[in-house]
């Protein structure tokens, strides 16, 4: 028997979920999307026994260079819950996703590509895994190679692990474009997040730990990807731009390292020389000067790069905290019912 999903009262309840869709090059594949998701429109139930349903999709036009805008406007006539949301200019994925996200009321919010790789049909379990873990964010773990050349798959592999270690954004190895959130986490992320800022950076500093649900990646097929080098190099730089400050420590850390080890040297050449040790005339002097003004230099660098810091994530937006409602009383309290006894 199908587990029904219960509110605080004890009725029933469905979780309504948000798609928000940045559209770019969206003209040839985003039909195929729409159709895939107009079975999900109606009421479901997930492997757990969640009710849900697709109650809205969010098309965001980023001014690509295809006939992309008359697609999404035949779409929005076509479905009553297909609505579309226009950009003044090309802000980038990210940007797109956010004003999408801005622009929704679902419980949920599901973010995804234009271009067919992810399925619908994971949204259920995604949704499933939010439920069992308790948590507000979940992504996409794909089972399978990403449809892309080996090169930059390494690519993103590498920078990931490096922005992970380095930033300290621990959970980078996770992010990608398909992901589930709390409807009012992504909202509140949208109304805060500055110009620039990496999206799942921004949801990690309100929403954490996260995630991952097992996602199977299909072909784009014909579609030709809109990230070139310079476009993938500069998403990475932003990654790491607003990853965190613990690069900014390190500047201090190795400016006080390298002063210790001037004064470490100063003792050392000192005894040496009060030992009878040959050392030439001013070369003490010279490398006690030369490592203790290196390491000073790099220490009020390291300081000002920390005040500095602080003025880019009050720039981005970074929150000193989100109020959110009680998670017993929202979605993430909406579990399933024990099985009725026939």
């Amino acid at each position: 028997m199908v587990c029904a999903v219960l509110g605080p009262a004890g009725d029933q309840v469905t979780h309504h979920i948000s798609v928000v869709i940045p559209v770019y090059q969206g003209e040839l594949p985003l039909p195929g999307v729409i159709v895939e998701l107009e079975s999900w429109t109606a009421p479901f139930t997930t492997p757990d026994g969640a009710t849900a349903r697709v109650v809205e999709v969010v098309l965001v036009h980023d001014h690509g260079p295809d006939g992309s805008p008359s697609v999404m406007r035949e779409l929005a006539a076509r479905y009553d819950w297909v609505r579309t949301v226009w950009l003044s200019r090309n802000y980038g994925q990210h940007a797109a996703t956010l004003a999408g996200m801005s622009s929704t009321g679902g419980d949920w919010i599901v973010t995804m590509d234009e271009d067919g790789q992810q399925d619908p049909a994971d949204i259920p379990t995604m949704l499933d895994t939010a439920l069992r873990d308790q948590v507000a964010v979940v992504y996409g773990a794909p089972v399978n190679r990403p449809p892309h050349g080996a090169l930059r798959n390494s690519a993103s592999r590498t920078a990931k692990v490096l922005i992970g270690r380095v930033g300290g954004a621990t959970e980078v190895t996770k992010y990608n474009s398909f992901r589930l959130m709390l409807g009012e986490v992504g909202r509140s992320v949208a109304a805060y997040a500055g110009s620039g800022i990496y999206l799942d950076i921004a949801l990690g500093w309100v929403a954490k730990p996260v995630a991952t649900s097992p996602v199977t990646l299909r072909d784009e097929g014909e579609r030709v990807s809109g990230y070139r080098m310079r476009t993938l190099f500069s998403h990475f730089w932003r990654m790491a731009l607003t990853s965190g400050t613990r690069a900014l420590r390190v500047v201090s850390v190795l400016g006080a390292a390298l002063a210790v080890i001037g004064v470490l040297v100063a003792v050392v050449l000192v005894v040496a020389k009060l030992a009878g040790a040959d050392i030439e005339p001013g070369w003490t002097s010279i490398v006690t000067v030369l490592l203790i003004t290196t390491g000073a230099i790099l220490f009020s660098l390291g300081v000002l790069a920390e005040y500095l810091g602080i003025a880019v994530n009050m720039a981005m937006g970074r929150p000193a905290y989100l109020i959110v409602g009680d998670p017993a009383s929202g979605p993430l309290g909406r579990r399933s019912a024990p099985p009725a006894i026939d």
